[in-house]
């Protein structure tokens, strides 16, 4: 069977702070921050990416992928599969 390598890519990062989430999700149900987000107990901030939209929490990096894309990434993982380059 042929084996491949990734080619390497330059990616932004940052690690996730209040005010850099596209929303929220409060019970199941996604809402936008530019909309009305329910004040509701629970709500949890989240992302949009190009498969929906994705819970992050403190400490998670948000990464920026070469079409502009952004998703989230647990710590332990982001460590064990980047290095900073700069």
């Amino acid at each position: 069977m042929p084996r491949f390598r990734k080619k390497p890519v330059v990616i932004e990062a940052v690690i996730y702070e209040p005010g850099l989430e596209d929303g929220f999700i409060v019970g199941g149900r996604y809402y936008d921050k530019l909309g009305d987000v329910p004040r509701a107990m629970g709500r949890k901030p989240a992302i949009k990416t190009l498969e929906g939209h994705h819970e992050i929490s403190p400490g998670d990096w948000i990464i920026t992928g070469i079409k502009g894309e952004r998703y989230p990434c647990k710590p332990d993982i982001f460590e064990a599969t980047y290095e900073q380059v700069e």
